[in-house]
C-alpha cells in the first residue's frame, strides 16, 4: 500500500530515465531501481545487443529480449524499451521523445558526455552513490562472475613519455610488464586499476582473444570516451592487454608509433627473480600529481635516456644497470612531477636503500607500492607474476 501512494504520487511529479545493461539482474540493480523510484516513475532504456557487442567487443550473457522482460518485472520500472540508438550515447532520440524530469544514472555509469546532454534538453542530472538495500551485500555484475584473470600493470621505466605533453619535448619509450592478478592490488596505487576496472566492464572476466593491440586500442577509447578531460596514458591499456614485457615508443602522440615485445622466458624469469613490491597506501582523492610540474626538453630527456638504458639493462640481464638506470628512470620522473612523492615517501624509501639496489613508486605515485629491485629477498615485499599469454 505505501508502495502504490508513493508511486501514484510521484507520478504526479517526475518522469525518470534510467539506461544501462542490466545484464545479469542482481541486488545491486534492483537498489538502484528502488533509489530512482524515491524521484519519480522510473522508464528504464536498456543498450540493444549490438550496441553492446560494438562498445565491450563482447556478447551478453542475456539477450536483449530476456534483459528486457526481467526489467520490465521490477516492481520499482514503470516501463522499459530497448534503445534505438548506437554508441555511448544510444538513447538520445528516446530522451527528445520521451522528455523525462530526471536522467538518474550511479557513480560508475556518470560521464561528463551525459551530463552536458541534459544540460542541453534541461534534463535534471542525478547521481546515485548506489548504497547496498538494508544489509545485503554490495553487488556488481562483474562480482557475480568467475574469478577475474584481467591483469594489471607495472611501468618499469620512462612512464609519463605516453603523454603528448611530455614527449612532445622529447620521444622516448615506456617499458611495461603485464602483471598476473594473484593478488587484488589497491585501487589507486598506479597499478592501472582504473583502466582495469574498465576492461573489466567491457570483457568481464578475461581480455578476449584476438589482436591484443586492437584490443588495447578498444580499451584505451572506451577508457578515455569523448569530453574526457585528463587522458588516461595508453601505457595502461597496452600494459594490461598485451602479455610478456614490452617496450612503447612514444614520438608526441597517445599511442605508440612502436611496440617491442620480449618473450624470451630466460629473461621473463629473471625479471620476476629482482622485483618485490612494498605496500603503502592508495592516494589521497585529493592527490593531484599535476600540480607543480617542471616539463621541458632537458627532464624528458633525461626520462628517455632512462628508459633506454633500462631496457638495454633487461636484455643484458645486467642487474646493476637494471637497479641504477630503474632509480633514475624515477627520479626524472620526479624531477618533471614533484608531487610524486612526499616526505613519508622518501623515508619509507631510506629504510630500504641498504637491502634494495633500486627502487621507484608504482604509476604517477603520492601512494601505492614501492617496487624495489634486490638480489636477495626483502622484508615484508612480495613478487610479481609476469603473464606469458
Amino acid at each position: 500500500m505505501g508502495f502504490s501512494i508513493r508511486a501514484q504520487t510521484n507520478s504526479q511529479m517526475k518522469k525518470v530515465f534510467v539506461s544501462g545493461c542490466f545484464d545479469l539482474l542482481h541486488s545491486g540493480h534492483i537498489a538502484f531501481f528502488e533509489e530512482a523510484s524515491q524521484y519519480g516513475d522510473v522508464y528504464v532504456g536498456l543498450g540493444s545487443d549490438k550496441t553492446v557487442y560494438d562498445l565491450k567487443c563482447r556478447k551478453n550473457i542475456n539477450s536483449e529480449k530476456e534483459r528486457l522482460y526481467m526489467v520490465k518485472s521490477v516492481r520499482f520500472v514503470k516501463d522499459a524499451w530497448i534503445n534505438k540508438g548506437s554508441g555511448l550515447i544510444d538513447f538520445e532520440e528516446e530522451i527528445k521523445e520521451f522528455k523525462p524530469d530526471i536522467f538518474f544514472v550511479n557513480e560508475d555509469g556518470h560521464s561528463k558526455l551525459k551530463e552536458d546532454l541534459c544540460k542541453d534538453y534541461k534534463i535534471e542530472y542525478v547521481i546515485s552513490k548506489r548504497i547496498p538495500k538494508g544489509q545485503l551485500p554490495k553487488r556488481s555484475t562483474t562480482s557475480l562472475r568467475q574469478e577475474c584473470t584481467i591483469p594489471y600493470r607495472i611501468d618499469l621505466a620512462g612512464g609519463w613519455l605516453d603523454q603528448p605533453f611530455v614527449s612532445k619535448y622529447f620521444p622516448g619509450s615506456v617499458i611495461t610488464i603485464s602483471i598476473e592478478p594473484e593478488i587484488e592490488f589497491n585501487n589507486r596505487s598506479g597499478m592501472a586499476s582504473s583502466t582495469r576496472y574498465k576492461a573489466i566492464e567491457l570483457w568481464h572476466n578475461q581480455i578476449p582473444e584476438g589482436d591484443k593491440e586492437k584490443l588495447a586500442k578498444i580499451l584505451f577509447c572506451y577508457d578515455n570516451p569523448p569530453s574526457t578531460e585528463i587522458i588516461s596514458g595508453s601505457q595502461d591499456s597496452l600494459g594490461i592487454v598485451l602479455p610478456w614485457l614490452n617496450k612503447l615508443e612514444y614520438n608526441g602522440g597517445y599511442w605508440p608509433f612502436s611496440i617491442k615485445k620480449v618473450l624470451d622466458e630466460d629473461i621473463l624469469s629473471w625479471l620476476e627473480s629482482k622485483i618485490y613490491l612494498v605496500s603503502l597506501s592508495p592516494r589521497i582523492p585529493s592527490f593531484n600529481v599535476l600540480e607543480n610540474t617542471e616539463i621541458n626538453k632537458d627532464n624528458a630527456r633525461n626520462l628517455a635516456l632512462a628508459a633506454e638504458s633500462t631496457w638495454k639493462a633487461i636484455l643484458e640481464k645486467d642487474l646493476s644497470l637494471f637497479a641504477q638506470s630503474f632509480t633514475d628512470s624515477f627520479e626524472a620522473q620526479v624531477k618533471m612531477f614533484p608531487n610524486m612523492v612526499n616526505k613519508q615517501i622518501r623515508e619509507i624509501i631510506d629504510q630500504y636503500k641498504k637491502l634494495a639496489l633500486g627502487w621507484k613508486i608504482s604509476g604517477a605515485g603520492g601512494g601505492g607500492y614501492l617496487i624495489f629491485i634486490s638480489e636477495q629477498p626483502i622484508v615484508n615485499a612480495f613478487k610479481i607474476k609476469i603473464r606469458r599469454e
